[in-house]
């Protein structure tokens, strides 16, 4: 499983409309994406920065790269009256000896 991480700076005054937008209309198009598992966004507790990071989890590296190549101008495209800062975007491997319960989860 491959975890791709993206992070960025979202305009605050924004937020609730931001994550209404993800559940609404990023989310559906991700789960049509080939070997996509879960959505994982995760904002600080204080957000007077705006600094958040979204994981997405893929089956492998090519499912999440296709995405990025394919998919990921569009989303930016929805996404970018909330952008302060551009997306930065990096791929990990995700050692899945250590979370079992989570790969069984998502591979249900």
């Amino acid at each position: 499983m491959v975890a791709r991480i993206v992070d960025c700076e979202v305009k605050m005054e924004k937020k609730d409309e931001f994550v209404m937008v993800l559940k609404n209309e990023i989310l559906p198009l991700l789960k049509e994406q080939t070997g996509f598992r879960a959505l994982l966004p995760f904002f600080p507790d204080k957000m007077e920065d705006g600094k958040l990071i979204i994981i997405s989890l893929w089956r492998t590296k090519a499912d999440a790269e296709r995405y990025g190549r394919e998919f990921h101008p569009k989303v930016l495209e929805i996404l970018k009256s909330f952008l302060i800062t551009p997306v930065r975007a990096n791929y990990y491997r995700l050692e899945t000896t250590l979370c079992e319960h989570v790969v069984e989860v998502l591979s249900a």
